[in-house]
């Protein structure tokens, strides 16, 4: 028999998984794969793997785009990455008045060095968020708490030297 690849839209292959009888599901979930048939990006990421595979990328491409960076930076794009694929492509608007979402840590060192800063100065503004590293929606706060529960070890790589 000839191979012949068959193409299909992804939207038909949802509704083909959700019409067909629950014993016949596995042999979809094999054909296509799981994370076409999940309903929304939580259950679609578990694990940076997942990060990858939403951007078009493999380890062995994402350790090619990162070769020469330090540790931290390589953390930082894997960073931009995860919050990427929480926001399904969508960039902040900040118009908008829709509030963004941003995780802060505490991530004290066993050797009583810590991260810490003060300032002195009365007048003082700044930004402290990365205008990528924001999540978006509806679902913003929900997608953070999971984003930080997953990829915890991720993000500490991207404020660790």
């Amino acid at each position: 028999m000839k191979n012949t690849i068959l193409q299909i839209e992804a939207s038909n292959a949802v509704k083909a998984y959700e019409s067909a009888p629950p014993k016949f599901r596995p042999v979809l979930e094999n054909l296509f794969g799981k994370n076409v048939f999940a309903k929304n990006i939580r259950e679609r990421l578990q694990s940076f793997d997942d990060v990858l595979e939403y951007h078009g990328h493999t380890q062995e491409s994402f350790a090619k785009w990162c070769e020469g960076l330090r540790p931290h930076e390589i953390g930082n794009r894997k960073e931009e990455l995860i919050v990427a694929a929480y926001n399904e492509g969508k960039i902040a608007d900040w118009r908008d008045g829709t509030p963004k979402r941003y995780p802060i840590f505490n991530m004290p060192d066993p050797s009583g060095a810590g991260f810490a800063y003060y300032d002195y100065v009365r007048w003082y503004s700044a930004s402290v968020v990365g205008a990528r590293l924001v999540f978006i929606g509806p679902e913003s706060l929900e997608n953070l708490k999971d984003a930080v529960e997953k990829f915890l070890p991720e993000y500490k790589e991207s404020r660790t030297l």
